[in-house]
């Protein structure tokens, strides 16, 4: 889930176009709603949030404040004109790349991937069990064989993996992988994802590595 803040509208709605595109949920904000938004989200929609783009608003030197408050996830600020004393300005307020516009949304993406690894000591992949799991649209591997996964179970299961030992609920799962603004498809797509992928995992894993509890959620098990 990216959250883009801009006060025009042309703005966030391309980017959110763009991610739609590339199967990412996203959602756009005009500054003042989005200030209101995050100092009262949901944990779990705050925990969806893979990345916040920052746009052309009001006061934006003091979004990202706003925004590490209640997260850690990156934040990428978004320039028309260069501007060396802006971007000096943008990287002093805490935000974490400055990218010059127009920028096509997979190279966001990759962007934000890059300072995911650079914060994880530079694994751009996890290892569990026999499987090996990446995180810049790769499918997995099995015994060094690539599992071929369609674009939504891939992103469940690369969820589970970055939230190993945690147990996630469907809600928390929908929100990453749909948006929690989706109000198009039931929760209960989730059920029907993990099912098709816990039958693909076990099939060439040999053991089923997703752990569910009724009312509780589902939790990977690295055996």
């Amino acid at each position: 889930m990216f959250v883009i803040i801009d006060d025009r509208e042309m703005v966030t709605s391309g980017y959110a176009s763009g991610f739609s595109r590339e199967g990412v949920p996203s959602i756009g904000f005009r500054a003042p709603e989005f200030k209101d938004w995050v100092g009262t989200a949901a944990e779990t929609d705050i925990g969806a949030v893979e990345a916040f783009l920052l746009g052309s608003c009001d006061e934006r030197e003091t979004v990202p404040k706003l925004i590490r408050d209640r997260c850690s996830a990156p934040v990428i600020a978004l320039n028309e004109k260069p501007s060396l004393e802006q971007t000096l300005g943008l990287f002093a307020v805490g935000v974490d790349d400055v990218v010059r516009q127009p920028i096509h949304v997979r190279e966001i993406i990759a962007r934000v991937g890059a300072i995911q690894r650079r914060a994880n000591s530079g694994d751009d992949s996890t290892v569990v069990s026999n499987m090996r799991v990446f995180f810049d649209g790769r499918d997995p591997e099995v015994n060094g064989t690539p599992l071929i996964l369609p674009r939504r179970e891939r992103r469940i299961l690369e969820y589970m993996v970055k939230n190993q030992n945690r147990r996630l609920t469907k809600e928390q799962i929908f929100d990453f992988v749909y948006g929690f603004c989706n109000d198009e498809v039931e929760v209960s797509v989730v059920e029907s994802h993990i099912s098709k992928l816990r039958k693909k995992l076990r099939g060439r894993l040999g053991f089923d590595p997703i752990d569910s509890k009724r009312y509780i959620g589902y939790m990977l098990v690295n055996k």
